[in-house]
């Protein structure tokens, strides 16, 4: 998680909402990424969408079976409906979203009785520090 709140990091120097996310499979890296939706005017350019991208992308195949996600924030719908897509094994992330998650707030994605596969979640992780980079994030924008 901590490579993911170094992403989050990234993202928010860049003035992207600070959202950083690891992809890993048999303990090793296989994408990491922030947001970048501003950056490649992009509104899918999600840090979950990228990496999911770019680990298919160096695996060579759009099923990731074996891959665990690690996100600092819950991922939106489209993200979970990514992720689920994906056949992710495991999704580790931080702060709950309240107004835009997807899985376990707002629509709750994977336990829609269309969603086909549903990753192990695993909730809370650096939930404090992911949360307080978001606050921080929003509240210097309102200043």
């Amino acid at each position: 998680m901590e490579l993911a709140l170094d992403e989050a990091k990234a993202a928010a120097a860049r003035g992207e909402v600070p959202i950083g996310a690891v992809l890993i499979v048999q303990g090793a890296i296989i994408a990491r990424a922030g947001n970048r939706t501003r950056e490649l005017n992009d509104p899918t350019a999600h840090a979950e969408m990228l990496v999911l991208r770019e680990g298919a992308a160096r695996l060579s195949a759009e099923r990731l079976l074996q891959a665990d996600l690690y996100v600092t924030l819950e991922p939106c719908t489209m993200c979970a409906a990514a992720i689920s897509f994906a056949r992710i094994r495991r999704l580790y992330f931080g702060a709950v979203d309240e107004k835009g998650g997807g899985v376990v707030s707002g629509v709750r994605f994977f336990n829609a009785p269309t969603c086909h596969h549903v990753p192990d979640v695993y909730s809370g992780l650096a939930e404090q520090e992911s949360a307080h980079l978001l606050r921080s994030f929003f509240q210097s924008r309102r200043d």
